[in-house]
């Protein structure tokens, strides 16, 4: 099971909003947020980067935050974390392994993607030897 404290996440608040959003959108049946919520949440923060009403197909329910600036991110993180208060829910869980992505990245996204694979490293595939050099 896995679980994210929503006042202390660990994570920047980018990771934090679009892991949630992530969450939010997803046809987790083990997340313990009820549909209504989940769709409130995507649907205040879609109001915060958007003019027009939200998708209401599953598939195009996605932000993107690129145009967003520093103010909208925390308006978002306070959505989130006001909303999930207000229905006492303290801490998101979920059962679901992580999975492979579905899709390669974009050619837009690669920069970003170098530089959170510089701030979180991946461990290096070492194996046990049992003491030996």
């Amino acid at each position: 099971m896995q679980s994210l404290d929503i006042h202390r996440p660990d994570m920047p608040d980018l990771q934090f909003v679009l892991l949630v959003l992530a969450l939010c959108t997803s046809r987790l049946s083990s997340l313990n947020v009820p549909e209504s919520l989940r769709a409130m949440i995507f649907d205040r923060c879609w109001a915060l980067v958007n003019d027009g009403p939200p998708p209401t197909q599953a598939e195009e329910r996605v932000l993107d935050l690129r145009a967003g600036t520093d103010v909208t991110l925390e308006a978002m993180v306070e959505t989130i974390r006001s909303l999930l208060t207000e229905a006492g829910i303290p801490t998101l869980r979920w059962d679901h392994p992580p999975s492979e992505p579905t899709r390669s990245s974009t050619p837009e996204a690669l920069p970003l993607i170098e530089r959170l694979q510089k701030l979180y490293p991946a461990p290096p595939d070492i194996a046990d030897r049992g003491g030996e050099p």
